[in-house]
């Protein structure tokens, strides 16, 4: 891809989605030994292409340089564990998949999804580029495959394994720089009936909800229900089901399946959101432009918070080292002058710093011992998950804050 071209239909890019400045990778932690050499920085600056309305960051990193070993392991997210268990329910019960079936995930991640086909004695495969991340899986008896998926790993794939009656990815369709090649390969690895699933996260809540900080090097393409439809169709596949679910802010699943299998109707969800989007102006370029303006007002509440706060001598401490929280400490400058340190349940990145803003990330012990008056919850998709498992710190009255869509303060 031009790096000044759309990535779905080629076009030039000149519009402004919002632009966030220059950032760090989000997941490159920083080691103590690192904490006095250059970091990298890269725009986040995200364009609307005026011909598809397609939204995307354009491509200064490759997958290679973000992926190959990555910090995100997914079982340490107890809603991504329960949405992935309630899924294959779903599936299994749905599309009456049974010991003869194939389910292949791309983007596997740890195995957290796959591990509940395997308990029902569905085969699986994963194909996951992460080295690191996938031996985790690979522990739970999950065959995986280490390689970026795009029409080349399909076709291979289907000599070695054959096709998918369920083919997933969840979180992996918005990490594609050519989402042309991943898309043309999901149709080389489908079966001629089979279903294809996604989630991502919708752009309707990312813009509703001021979600800036989901933008980051890793997420390539913010998507709309209208742009993903127009991508399939693009490569033979038809959506035939979308569900709207609340992981990650709000995403969307949606159901593919070959335009000429007919065994599976257009059902009313997928014309009513189409609708919805549409009224919504998502086929409008102005309806873009409006998102800068509330960006901006969500940074200048939250250093009006901190700076408030700080004042009046409270300590405030970090939740989280989420990709989405260093998008946020970055933009908004928030270093150690606001937050003391931040705790993360993931053994990996305890002990580091995270990009950028070189705060200690630190086990979550440390917060019974240093008793802080405000937590700064940053992966605030799963608030209620953290403020039950921290709801200690109301021992001392201590607080939880919530950055997005706008600063909120629970006791």
């Amino acid at each position: 891809m031009n790096s000044s071209s759309c990535r779905f239909c080629g076009s030039p890019l000149h519009h402004t989605f919002v632009d966030l400045g220059m950032s760090p990778l989000c997941q490159t932690h920083i080691t103590p030994e690192e904490l006095n050499h250059m970091e990298p920085f890269y725009p986040l600056h995200t364009y609307v292409c005026d011909n598809c309305f397609l939204v995307q960051l354009q491509e200064f990193v490759s997958p290679q340089d973000i992926f190959t070993e990555y910090a995100y392991f997914s079982s340490y997210v107890d809603a991504l564990l329960k949405n992935a268990s309630d899924y294959a329910d779903l599936m299994v019960d749905r599309f009456h998949l049974s010991a003869d079936s194939q389910v292949i995930e791309i983007a596997s991640n740890d195995g957290y999804l796959l591990q509940y086909f395997l308990k029902k004695g569905i085969p699986v495969l994963g194909v996951e580029p992460a080295v690191n991340v996938s031996q985790v899986a690979i522990d739970k008896g999950i065959p995986v495959v280490n390689r970026f998926f795009g029409k080349q790993t399909a076709i291979d794939l289907v000599d070695e394994r054959g096709k998918a009656d369920l083919l997933l990815g969840n979180n992996v369709l918005a990490h594609v720089p050519d989402i042309n090649d991943f898309v043309s390969g999901m149709k080389v690895l489908l079966k001629s009936e089979g279903v294809i699933t996604m989630e991502f996260p919708h752009l309707m809540s990312l813009m509703s909800e001021n979600q800036f900080d989901t933008i980051y090097h890793e997420h390539f393409s913010y998507l709309s229900f209208t742009i993903v439809e127009k991508i399939f169709a693009h490569h033979g596949l038809t959506l035939f089901d979308v569900q709207e679910i609340p992981i990650h802010g709000g995403s969307l699943r949606i159901y593919a399946r070959h335009t000429k299998d007919e065994s599976k109707p257009v059902g009313n969800r997928v014309t009513e959101l189409l609708a919805r989007e549409d009224a919504a102006g998502f086929n409008k370029l102005e309806t873009y432009f409006t998102f800068t303006e509330q960006v901006k007002e969500t940074k200048r509440k939250l250093l009006e918070f901190l700076i408030t706060a700080k004042q009046k001598g409270k300590t405030i401490v970090g939740y989280g080292a989420p990709g989405k929280g260093n998008t946020l400490l970055n933009y908004c400058g928030i270093r150690t002058d606001f937050l003391d340190y931040t705790v993360d349940r993931n053994p990996y990145k305890q002990g580091k710093f995270t990009p950028g803003t070189h705060i200690p990330i630190l086990s979550p012990d440390k917060i019974r011992e240093t008793k802080p008056d405000y937590l700064l919850i940053l992966p605030w998709n799963v608030k209620d998950e953290i403020m039950n498992q921290v709801s200690y710190i109301r021992e001392w009255g201590g607080q939880f804050v919530i950055p997005i869509p706008e600063v909120k303060v629970y006791s």
